[in-house]
């Protein structure tokens, strides 16, 4: 398994210097976040980024949020323009080493929560999805109680060019099926894995976040039984998963270890992280330990141990502690210390099961 550590560029508000002091990480999961949806991402930004993460001691080997523009979604005539600037983006990737490229097929809205920063018990907050909120407004109301949020602007997924065109976008989806979306995703695979295979770039999705339809949006990749769908849909190796335990397990209803078992051949990036579920439907993140969530991480990474799993990890969100969500420019979810702390956590558990199998 190989560590590595989201990073949101050189005006990331987490200095390098102190990613460094994390033990066992050697790579960046890094992106060119200012390029919008669709776009065809310019080499030499491509080399500038990477050399800069290569020169400050680490890998670039992974790519997150190559964004999917909602007219391949759709399926309208114009994803041929945009899916063209998406293979050309994944052949310039490939060239300067990039081996992994996660991404999603979420319609319009990428992965959603009511509250950025939710006071937790022990006086740290974290993100947290209240059910009844989404359930009860419109989209539009969402989206404006969303703005008032710190920290929103810029965040994968919540592009001020995607949230511009909300009405126009919902009403393209309206009526829009899921087997439609199943329909376009093929299509999308079939161009691109070819092209993914020749670059030697393995592509994986990300499940959907949280894995249900929210406001009349279908959502696919959600369960056991939808992930072997969309294997099944392009069966290259170069199609494959990011297997993100806090989007998946934020349902009671997917076994994690189970999940990872059975897949494991076709994970090509795991975010581990816990989630803490309610009765109600609500959820909010919780410290990686398994004790604190409703998610068997202990289970979880012994999973990936037993399967012999080589392909990267990282911890994903965390909780905002020691009065983080104070920190200028903090991306919600991914303050320094709780990541640190998860990734030491997931360390401590992979070292105990090597132990174990030396005896």
């Amino acid at each position: 398994m190989q560590m590595t550590f989201r990073w949101y560029g050189k005006k990331d508000s987490i200095p390098l210097s102190h990613v460094h002091q994390i033990p066992g990480v050697t790579g960046l999961v890094w992106s060119l976040h200012d390029m919008a949806a669709g776009q065809d991402w310019p080499m030499e930004r491509i080399e500038s980024e990477m050399a800069f993460i290569k020169e400050n001691g680490f890998n670039g080997d992974v790519v997150e949020s190559v964004n999917v523009h909602e007219d391949i979604k759709l399926g309208l005539p114009s994803r041929k323009t945009y899916i063209d600037n998406y293979k050309s983006t994944i052949e310039k990737l490939g060239k300067v080493g990039v081996k992994v490229i996660c991404y999603n097929f979420m319609p319009v809205f990428d992965w959603t929560r009511t509250d950025l920063y939710k006071k937790l018990p022990d006086g740290s907050t974290a993100l947290f999805y209240e059910k009844s909120k989404v359930e009860s407004i419109s989209p539009f109301e969402f989206l404006e109680n969303m703005k008032n949020q710190k920290g929103l602007a810029g965040m994968p997924g919540w592009e001020p060019e995607r949230l511009a065109r909300l009405k126009e976008l919902f009403e393209a989806y309206n009526g829009f099926t899921k087997e439609k979306l199943w329909e376009n995703l093929k299509y999308f695979l079939d161009e691109i894995i070819p092209v993914a295979e020749k670059s030697g770039i393995k592509m994986a999705i990300h499940p959907d976040d949280p894995p249900w339809d929210i406001f009349g949006l279908p959502r696919l990749v959600t369960s056991k039984e939808s992930i072997a769908k969309f294997l099944k849909l392009n069966d290259s190796p170069s199609n494959g998963l990011t297997l993100c335990t806090g989007s998946l397990g934020s349902s009671d209803k997917n076994d994690l270890p189970d999940i990872i078992r059975t897949f494991v051949d076709r994970i090509y990036f795991a975010h581990i992280r816990n989630v803490l579920r309610y009765p109600n439907g609500d959820f909010t993140e919780s410290s990686h330990r398994s004790c604190d969530g409703s998610l068997d991480i202990v289970e979880i990474v012994k999973a990936y141990h037993d399967a012999g799993f080589k392909y990267y990890c990282r911890p994903d969100h965390g909780r905002h502690i020691w009065d983080e969500e104070q920190r200028p420019g903090l991306h919600p979810g991914y303050g320094l210390y709780d990541r640190g702390m998860g990734i030491m956590y997931i360390w401590g558990i992979w070292d105990a099961l090597q132990k174990v199998d030396k005896k």
